[in-house]
Parts: C-alpha cells; sequence; structure tokens
C-alpha cells in the first residue's frame, strides 16, 4: 500500500500523526518530571535513527548528511530536552515547522510503501519532530520566550546561509571526483532546498524569484506569521504589561504635578498670611 499524496491513506496518516501526539500528552501530563524527561528523551532520537539509517542505506551518504531542516532538528532535539535549554527549544517551534510541510507536502515521498523500513523511517521521526517540541511547552517543562524570537530567526537564517556554501561546495567536489550516487549519476545535493525547488510552494517562490538562494527569503513573511501565531498569547500579555506599566507611570507622573501645584499653592498661602502678619 502506497502512502499517496492527500489521499486516504496520506490524510489518515495526518490524522495518526496528531493522534500521537495528543495521546503522549495524556499519558505524561501527570508522570513526574524524570519520567517525562526519560521518555521524550527517548522519543526523541528518532530523528536521530533516521539520518543513520539514510547515510547506510542507500550507499550514497552524501545525498544523505544531516543538512536539511528536520536533520538539523533531529540533532538538537536530544539536547533541548534534556537540558531544557530554552533558547534550543523555542527554536524547534519553527524547525517543527520543516517537519509538518514533510508531512504534508509529500510529493517526493508518495511512493512509498506504508510497511517499508523507508517509511518507518521517515514518517514516524518527523512525526515526533513536531510532537517533542510541541510536549515541551504544552507539559510545561520550559516556557515560551519573545525574546527567543531573534535568535530563532538569526540561527534559521545563519544556518541556511552555511548549508547554501556546503551544498555548493560538496557539488564542486562530486564533478570534479566524479563521484556517483546509487543509480549511477553525479552526486548533487541541495540541501534545504536552497538550490532549487523541490515541492509545490517552493516552486511557487521560485517563480516569483528565479534565483537560487534567493527565492527562499519569500519564507520569511510566512515564519513570521507563524511565529505571531505561535507567540500570540506572549505578545497580548507584553502588550498589556507594557500598557499597565504606562499607565502607572502616568498616574505616577500625574500625582506628582498635583502634589507639586497643591505645595506651590500652600507656599504662596503661607507667603501671604505671613505678608499680612507684617502689615499688621
Amino acid at each position: 500500500m502506497l502512502w499517496g499524496s492527500f489521499g486516504v491513506v496520506h490524510i489518515l496518516s495526518l490524522l495518526l500523526a496528531a493522534g500521537i501526539i495528543v495521546g503522549l500528552f495524556f499519558v505524561l501530563r501527570k508522570a513526574p518530571n524524570k519520567r517525562q524527561t526519560i521518555v521524550l528523551g527517548i522519543l526523541s532520537f528518532s530523528g536521530v535513527s533516521a539520518v543513520v539509517f539514510n547515510l547506510l542505506a542507500w550507499g550514497s551518504p552524501l545525498e544523505y548528511l544531516p543538512f536539511h531542516l528536520c536533520s538539523l532538528n533531529a540533532l538538537v532535539l536530544p539536547f533541548a530536552v534534556f537540558t531544557k535549554n530554552k533558547v534550543l527549544s523555542n527554536l524547534l517551534l519553527l524547525w517543527a515547522l520543516g517537519a509538518v510541510f514533510a508531512l504534508v507536502v509529500n510529493t517526493a515521498q508518495a511512493e512509498y510503501e506504508i510497511f517499508s523500513w523507508t517509511f518507518f523511517f521517515y514518517y514516524f521521526p518527523h512525526t515526533l519532530e513536531i510532537g517533542v517540541p510541541i510536549l515541551t511547552f504544552a507539559l510545561k517543562r520550559t516556557e515560551k520566550d519573545l525574546k527567543c524570537i531573534f535568535w530563532t530567526v538569526g540561527i534559521t537564517l545563519g544556518a541556511l546561509v552555511v548549508i547554501h556554501f556546503i551544498n555548493l561546495g560538496i557539488n564542486r567536489y562530486c564533478v570534479a571526483n566524479n563521484v556517483l550516487d546509487w543509480a549511477g549519476k553525479v552526486v548533487q545535493v541541495n540541501y534545504m532546498y536552497t538550490l532549487r525547488p523541490e515541492n509545490p510552494l517552493l516552486q511557487l517562490f521560485y517563480n516569483l524569484i528565479p534565483y537560487e538562494f534567493w527565492y527562499l527569503l519569500l519564507c520569511i513573511p510566512i515564519v513570521l506569521v507563524y511565529l505571531a501565531l505561535v507567540y500570540l498569547p506572549e505578545i497580548i500579555k507584553a502588550v498589556k504589561a507594557r500598557k499597565a506599566k504606562l499607565d502607572r507611570a502616568t498616574k505616577t507622573e500625574n500625582g506628582a504635578t498635583i502634589d507639586g501645584v497643591a505645595q506651590t499653592e500652600h507656599t504662596k498661602n503661607q507667603g501671604k498670611q505671613a505678608d499680612g502678619n507684617q502689615a499688621a
């Protein structure tokens, strides 16, 4: 049975992914912190296992180096779980979006047989790369922080630039040294899709800006809207706190002004009284 793209099997697999995440939440929500760490820690290594599987299974490891967004997520996830690092945990809220697209816009993987190891090492790691970051916050193991947004965007853009040059370097090396893949073709990588689009959404961006790397900058508005929705409660809370602070400052200033006017009037009255006494 093939996975397909937006067919019955594909849609059911998306519902199953959501069910796995929700089920894990109800299983772990009352569990001690140590047990949560153990369970989420074990699950967080699923992505690492997928990286190892792809490096060993296809006889063409250069094409499966962990430089896609989901692979980076897989490598960072265990550290985020075990250290509860706020910056890493907030970063993975964005990187999990890559795993969402990998499951939903799965055109390149539509021919996977759902009872194959290939499907297993694709579907479940991507599901957990979405679920574990969400559970980290749902179980209150760490908290969302607006200050981390700058780190999130900065680290992501930095990784994109570095990986673009990795793509160029690997491809030039493979052409110069005639490095062949499992099918006998010269290896040409496209990590994080900086060289060319490989799904319909990125193809739309490339049609608008037909230049490698630069077309990906059209993802920035999507990222910003996504982050705004993810951090909406924190944004509202921060706006209310700032408004309350400004209100307190205004009241204090007005109070000081009123006290100053009252003191001035009191001084004037005392002066007038003194003048009247001297005249008498």
